[in-house]
């Protein structure tokens, strides 16, 4: 999932001392930089926005209010960049007027962006900024000029106590709009990773389906062609190819099984994950005790993902953990299905290991999910994941 930003506190560089050091230098360029750009942003925005709006009458008044309001966004931008690269404050990103390659509602045509240039609340929002800036950048220059020649021993604290005025101002200003927009951004990121994923699912079943099951019938189809040509002159040859393409017939209904019980296994979909999960458990190659404690059965979206998680977890007990004992248990705690996969093997376990954890970490996230993942060196491994509780039926 995305990060959302952090804590006003947690955007602050290291106290301020006596004496200088490099957070004191870039807050003291952030000070003096704000007179020119409070300036040339005023001048821009300010008089293209009054202009606007005095000639929203005319033809050209509201597309040169939409245009300054478009420049507004652009200096936005920028302020937030400034205020990450001087100031260490870490803060998002609104989302994209306009999104590439997607066509929202009401945005087709000059008039539909028009109108949805006009009522950008980020835009105003920033320009608002600018108005303000301006004489907070004359107050900022000026104190932190004049400190540089008469109050050089206090002068970091002093600078410290403009900058954090400033961090509010871009924070309340410049950050999105509210938990909104953040939540936008993650959905955008979530939609990548599920579509990335449903086309890696549908890469790995293709190739098993070639590879695997439709090698087996082809070469079942030559094989029973040759005994059918075999079966008068030479009917023991005949049998003997028969028999070989029953036997393959049997492996590639097993591998049709197979592939089948990778994408929904028919166990889960009949009897639940208890039934299921106990299934995994038995091909694990360490003992694996289960514990499911559900009273009713999650949706079938939840379901499958939870049913994947734990597989992919007891695959890497088997082969990383040297493990001698697993368990897994299930529960509900109010609106969120927790699983927890824990083992006695030697630890060291992470998420970047190359033992797909990864992208197990990304799946779950793109359904709101978390991974957390306990595996100190020397073990044991303890992995949470939670899921959201649907009710069965509405997903």
């Amino acid at each position: 999932m995305t990060a959302s930003a952090s804590p006003a506190s947690s955007d602050l560089p290291p106290p301020a001392r006596f004496a200088y050091n490099r957070h004191t230098w870039k807050e003291i360029s952030y000070l003096l930089a704000n007179l020119p750009v409070s300036v040339v942003a005023f001048v821009l925005i300010v008089f293209a926005i009054t202009t606007g709006v005095g000639l929203s009458v005319t033809v050209i008044g509201l597309p040169w209010l939409a245009l300054g309001l478009a420049g507004a966004r652009l200096y936005g931008k920028g302020e937030r960049a400034r205020a990450r690269g001087l100031l260490g404050l870490r803060i998002d990103e609104p989302s994209p007027l306009f999104r590439k390659g997607r066509r929202e509602p009401g945005t087709d045509g000059f008039f539909g962006r028009l109108w949805t240039g006009l009522k950008d609340t980020v835009a105003w929002r920033t320009a608002l900024y600018a108005f303000i800036r301006l004489p907070w950048g004359v107050l900022t220059f000026a104190v932190t000029l004049v400190g540089l020649i008469v109050l050089w021993p206090v002068l970091p604290f002093v600078v410290r106590g403009l900058t954090n005025v400033d961090r509010a101002m871009v924070r309340g200003l410049l950050s999105p709009s509210d938990g909104l927009e953040r939540r936008i951004a993650e959905l955008e990121s979530d939609r990548g990773v599920v579509v990335d994923t449903a086309a890696a699912d549908l890469r790995r079943i293709e190739r098993d389906l070639h590879d695997g099951a439709q090698a087996r019938l082809v070469a079942l189809a030559m094989g029973l062609g040759l005994a059918k040509e075999k079966l008068l002159e030479d009917p023991d040859a005949a049998a003997v190819m028969v028999d070989e393409a029953h036997g393959e017939v049997k492996l590639a209904l097993q591998e049709l099984r197979d592939l089948a019980r990778g994408i929904h296994p028919a166990v889960l979909t009949d009897r639940g994950l208890d039934a299921a999960l106990s299934s995994v458990a038995s091909r694990c190659t360490v003992p694996v005790k289960v514990t499911v404690d559900l009273a009713d059965r999650p949706a079938q979206a939840i379901e499958g993902i939870a049913y994947f998680t734990v597989s992919e977890l007891l695959q890497n007990v088997s082969k990383h953990s040297g493990a001698r004992m697993a368990s897994v248990d299930l529960w509900r705690a109010e609106d969120r299905l927790l699983i927890q996969v824990g083992d006695d093997g030697h630890g060291g376990a992470r998420l970047d290991g190359g033992t797909g954890m990864a992208g197990l970490a990304e799946r779950l996230g793109a359904v709101d999910g978390l991974l957390v993942l306990d595996s100190p060196e020397g073990g044991p491994t303890t992995i949470t994941a939670e899921l959201p509780w649907w009710e069965r039926g509405t997903a």
